[in-house]
């Protein structure tokens, strides 16, 4: 669940699709929290086909990218629902910060670190979760400083899984000029310093921020 003074802004709430299908599931027993825990699971499963894709060849390896694609558009419709639940539909609950951040945060870890396996890369894998973790770190240090949630980029969550899907995507036609892996280890070396230079960025507004209101 997502509370309200820290919504990220999508323009893909006022879309007709996601208010039919936050109504859809308004009828349902399903929770928040609930859809939030399905973003794993689909964080997951992008995570383990991009792992796998690093040892595939041929038709398998284009259906594991595929549904590596798929995991990571998944795992953002999820975080988009949970909020839409909980707020529009009036489902808020008590634990709802908690998983509003930790599903998150552990969803890029599976989807950076599976690519970085995948790859060869573990350790470029490790530093692009870690640069991901860290944008979101400072997002929160400031909404607890009495600052305004920063979503700023360049490389906020929602660039990070188009990237990702992008290059997945784009990666399938890799065989047609003999390459495999090229596009998505440059995908994850962006990942990595776009991250990194979101981490910087969003470290200086909130110095600054903190500044202009005298640390209050």
């Amino acid at each position: 669940m997502v509370p309200p003074d820290s919504r990220r802004p999508l323009a893909s709430r006022d879309t007709s699709w996601a208010r039919w299908l936050t109504a859809r599931l308004a009828r349902t027993a399903i929770t928040p929290n609930q859809i939030s825990m399905a973003g794993i699971g689909f964080a997951a499963l992008a995570g383990g086909a991009l792992w796998a894709a690093g040892s595939a060849g041929g038709s398998a390896r284009a259906a594991l990218l595929l549904l590596a694609a798929a995991g990571c558009q998944l795992r953002l419709v999820c975080n988009l629902m949970d909020g839409l639940l909980a707020i529009e539909a009036g489902r808020r609950s008590p634990d709802g910060a908690f998983w509003n951040e930790a599903p998150d945060r552990l969803s890029d870890m599976l989807i950076l670190v599976g690519l970085g396996l995948g790859l060869g890369q573990p350790a470029l894998g490790w530093a692009a979760a870690s640069m991901a973790i860290l944008t979101a770190y400072l997002r929160e240090l400031g909404r607890a400083s009495g600052q305004p949630a920063d979503f700023s980029g360049p490389m906020a969550k929602p660039q990070r899984m188009a990237l990702v899907t992008a290059a997945s995507l784009a990666s399938v036609a890799e065989p047609l000029w003999g390459g495999q892996g090229g596009l998505l280890l440059a995908a994850l070396w962006l990942v990595v310093l776009g991250a990194g230079l979101t981490a910087l960025r969003r470290s200086w507004r909130l110095i600054h921020g903190l500044n202009a209101t005298g640390g209050a």
